[in-house]
């Protein structure tokens, strides 16, 4: 996601969301938003989490630059175990689709990738959503294969994690192609769980 996404958006004048295990910002800008910051709401309920997105956006739309550095090495803890792992992919979908509506006003001063971008990122998982239950009520309606959606997802699964092998230079990227059984059969129902629950803390 930072090589390829966030070095994207860097290109294009904003990085949208600087990680938290990995952000740095100028103390005066910081100190500018920090009452902001502390006091992260939604719907009129506090909000703890997804707060790395949240000052990001805050950041941009107060006018400051965000930037990417593809050489910073950062530590962070990473769930090992499927429990946390899907319980930290909802805190992280209710974050995107939170401060998505945050940045929505912000998105007309920025370049128009970044709009492209955005978009992108909340239609995608929606479009391969409506593809994948379309795909299974053709398999259990007409009792027929549905090669051409299972081919259309294969073959972007196979040239993202080229382009990502290609410019890592390591094989292993390829591996990452199996991440898209992840995504339809666990991220997906996570992602409809968390915008049916955005208020939920």
């Amino acid at each position: 996601a930072c090589n390829e996404e966030r070095a994207a958006q860097a290109r294009f004048g904003a990085v949208m969301c600087c990680c938290g295990p990995c952000a740095m910002y100028r103390r005066s800008a910081l100190l500018l938003l920090l009452d902001q910051y502390e006091t992260q709401f939604f719907r009129g309920k506090p909000s703890d989490f997804g707060e790395d997105r949240h000052l990001t956006i805050l950041m941009l739309k107060a006018g400051f630059q965000t930037e990417y550095v593809p050489d910073a090495v950062a530590a962070t803890v990473v769930p090992d175990r499927l429990g946390p792992y899907l319980r930290q992919q909802l805190r992280w979908a209710r974050s995107t689709f939170r401060d998505t509506f945050l940045a929505l006003r912000l998105l007309p001063e920025l370049d128009r990738y970044l709009t492209l971008d955005v978009v992108g990122q909340n239609l995608g998982p929606l479009l391969l959503a409506l593809s994948s239950i379309a795909a299974l009520a053709q398999l259990a309606l007409t009792a027929t294969v549905p090669w051409w959606t299972g081919l259309i997802i294969a073959s972007m699964t196979v040239v993202r994690c080229s382009v990502a092998a290609f410019r890592a230079r390591e094989l292993r990227f390829l591996g990452f192609s199996l991440h898209t059984l992840i995504n339809i059969f666990l991220l997906l129902p996570v992602k409809a769980y968390a915008l049916c629950t955005l208020s939920n803390s």
